[in-house]
């Protein structure tokens, strides 16, 4: 357990790093991805050329005499949700952090970049079970607060349901909102409510990876332990048939993740932790904004 001086010097590193990469990188791709659900009426004026007729207020030019149209803007605020996974796969890390510790710098990154744009963020941790919801609010205070809970968080179970996560989110959002679903998705089964929360929500799955599950040092036997299911297994790294063909099928397993996310409707961006994240957040962003 963290104390708490330790707690409130990670938090402010990150937030040091995540707000000098939103202000530098994201605040504009953001705001070009996600412009509001809708328009507002603001007021009217006299009729210009030019002018959409279908925006005239009737009313108005019948009790004024002259033509006059509605003007309208954007409705900008928005929900985000950061839906986490925290299950015992994401404490594997083999560089310069764990999966989770990336997951909580890359939620803190969007959800900087959302309160830049006035929008509500919040928060679910889960595993095969829902471990933590946070409402969706405005404000740093609030974000700090999910910072807080993305570093110091310990999990009650250790597997992961991408089902179960899902399933909660769609029972409490009533809204359509953009929903980030960060995860290394070792998990199966949860196609179904996929396809719900991607026609109902703006959905984006950002799948963490590590070079170490698909490109092993050659060191002989190597025990594995799955931190998941607690079983144990041995593998020759020093084969290179066997790891030819390990890394095909993790290849293989990786594209079937993809394709399932583009059949769902969803938007997908593999995200190594050994990568620049952002970089690769903005390609996807990029990529969104060329489809509107």
């Amino acid at each position: 357990m963290l104390e708490t001086r330790e707690i409130v010097r990670k938090v402010r590193q990150i937030e040091i790093k995540t707000r000098g990469l939103v202000n530098e990188v994201m605040s504009g791709e953001y705001h070009a991805v996600f412009k509001g659900r809708g328009m507002n009426f603001s007021e009217v004026r006299e009729y210009q050329i030019g002018d959409d007729v279908r925006t005239i207020d009737w009313n108005v030019s019948a009790r004024t005499g002259r033509p006059h149209v509605k003007l309208f803007e954007e409705e900008r605020e928005l929900v985000v949700m950061l839906l986490c996974d925290v299950s015992s796969s994401s404490l594997f890390g083999s560089g310069r952090a764990l999966k989770m510790e990336v997951a909580a710098e890359l939620a803190a990154v969007l959800a900087f970049s959302a309160i830049n744009n006035n929008d509500k963020v919040g928060l679910l941790l889960f595993t095969d079970h829902v471990e933590k919801f946070i409402a969706p609010r405005k404000g740093r205070s609030h974000i700090l607060r999910i910072l807080r809970e993305l570093i110091t968080f310990e999990p009650q179970r250790s597997g992961t349901s991408i089902t179960t996560g899902l399933e909660y989110l769609l029972n409490v959002l009533k809204k359509r909102a953009i929903v980030f679903l960060i995860s290394d998705f070792i998990d199966e089964g949860y196609q179904k409510p996929l396809r719900v929360c991607a026609r109902k929500h703006d959905l984006m799955a950002l799948h963490l990876t590590d070079p170490r599950e698909i490109e092993w040092p050659s060191a002989g036997l190597v025990k594995l332990h799955d931190a998941e299911s607690g079983q144990t297994m041995w593998i020759d790294s020093s084969s290179r048939s066997g790891m030819k063909t390990l890394r095909a099928e993790y290849l293989r397993w990786q594209e079937g993740v993809r394709q399932q996310m583009q059949r769902s409707g969803a938007d997908y961006q593999n995200l190594s932790i050994a990568e620049d994240y952002v970089r690769h957040l903005v390609t996807m962003f990029k990529r969104r904004e060329q489809r509107r």
